[in-house]
């Protein structure tokens, strides 16, 4: 069974979803803005960061989050950012909680 968020809830600066399989994924939102993968994030050719984290407000929130079919979420930033989507795989792969960090310290 692939991962899908259940329930997603944004406060003070945190963003947390909540999979269908049981597994809670804690985020700092700044952090998340700072993940985005989209053109005017990183350079398709080179995969180069174009942003940089000075460029992020410490205390950025998502003003608006939308499901996209059955595989990512959009967030409407409050940078005004908003061309970005988070994969399902993308937002597991860089979940920070402990045991998300332990499972990728086995794979190395």
């Amino acid at each position: 069974m692939k991962p899908i968020p259940q329930e997603i809830k944004a406060k003070e600066g945190k963003l947390t979803i909540l999979w269908n399989d049981r597994h809670a994924s804690r985020y700092d939102c700044r952090e998340l803005r700072l993940a985005c993968r989209c053109a005017a994030c990183i350079d398709e050719f080179t995969h180069e960061n174009l942003i940089r984290e000075d460029q992020i407000p410490p205390r950025i929130t998502p003003k608006k989050i939308e499901v996209m079919g059955n595989y990512a979420l959009h967030f409407d930033w409050s940078d005004s950012h908003n061309t970005g989507i988070y994969t399902y795989d993308l937002l597991r792969e860089i979940c920070s909680c402990d045991d998300c960090a332990k499972e990728r310290s086995f794979d190395v």
